[in-house]
């Protein structure tokens, strides 16, 4: 009977977890130390005004980016790759995000089959910083992106 309680609870443990980070599997903590190198160029301004990270503008508003088709901040003028990428139906996830930052130029040329070169010019260097920034990014975005 202990076995079968200690299973159950295991189990509600685990599920909880995975429902908690639909969106992200990194450490958002560790992420939000990250991204002070991303402040340089990108900020995230919530939709009413409100500086959750003041940063650079040569890089889009990061807030929103979960679930986001890429290319799609108003305003805001995007490599002609990275707008093919949106064309082609590229919604930012977990996995997008994370190839994208370690190489963005490639990644975009791969994703589109199209030559050209993106504007980011910085990459992350280890996958698990750029897990950790999409969770830190997913955390401060609005409530529907969790």
């Amino acid at each position: 009977m202990q076995f079968k309680f200690l299973t159950i609870l295991a189990a509600t443990a685990v599920a909880t977890q995975v429902l908690a980070d639909d969106h992200a599997s990194g450490d958002a903590e560790a992420g939000e130390k990250t991204f002070r190198q991303c402040k340089a160029c990108h900020m995230i301004v919530d939709d009413d005004g409100n500086n959750i990270v003041r940063g650079g503008r040569v890089g889009p508003n990061l807030y929103g980016v979960v679930g986001r088709v890429a290319g799609s901040v108003e305003d805001f003028r995007y490599s002609g790759l990275l707008e093919a990428a949106g064309e082609q139906g590229l919604e930012w996830d977990e996995e997008s995000f994370v190839g994208y930052v370690q190489d963005p130029t490639g990644w975009l040329q791969d994703y589109t089959g199209e030559d050209g070169r993106g504007k980011m010019s910085y990459q992350v260097r280890k996958a698990e910083d750029a897990v950790n920034v999409w969770a830190y990014l997913a955390s401060v975005g609005p409530d529907e992106a969790m």
